[in-house]
């Protein structure tokens, strides 16, 4: 499954030009609402979304780190830095993170996406397709991040292949 989806690449190169907040770019909506927030326009959170975007997660998960420290309620910001754990192959907290997440709040499309994703690559799949459930009920006519978990549980259920974590 590539990084960022079409979507999340047109969101990204508009959020660039027009100096919008990244918070729906790689299937991440679903969130607490912070499209209006100016202190995700700006500053840290913004440089862990262009870090994200430019696929330099390690680089990523000190600043979210950080700024989920100061932010305990942003559902986002535990998401993405649970894409970035992910992404760098370092699952537990990216678990952690994840379940932070849909603990905020509970309907996070992205966060349920990424953390069936995460399921696949410690090769539980039918956790996953507990998320894929979730999200079918989130969204009865599909949404992106139902498509994009559907696909991933695909590739996982027919290819030989399996997406694992990189060792600690």
């Amino acid at each position: 499954m590539p990084a960022l989806s079409a979507r999340a690449i047109v969101v990204v190169v508009l959020s660039c030009l027009l100096g919008a907040p990244l918070a729906f770019a790689a299937g991440g909506g679903g969130g607490g609402g912070d499209a209006d927030d100016p202190n995700k326009k700006t500053g840290p959170y913004k440089d862990a979304m262009d870090a994200i975007a430019a696929q330099h997660y390690a680089q990523a998960i000190p600043i979210l780190e950080n700024w989920v420290a100061g932010h305990s309620n942003d559902a986002d910001g535990f998401n993405w830095l649970g894409f970035a754990y992910r992404k760098t192959g370092k699952l537990d907290p990216a678990f952690k993170a994840y379940k932070r997440a849909l603990g905020i709040d509970p309907q996070h499309r992205g966060a349920h996406e990424y953390i069936g994703e995460a399921y696949l690559m410690a090769n539980q799949p039918e956790m996953a397709e507990r998320h894929e459930r979730a999200l079918a009920q989130l969204c009865p006519a599909s949404c992106e991040e139902l498509q994009d978990l559907r696909a991933a549980i695909a590739a996982y259920r027919t290819g030989p292949a399996r997406p694992t974590a990189k060792a600690p």
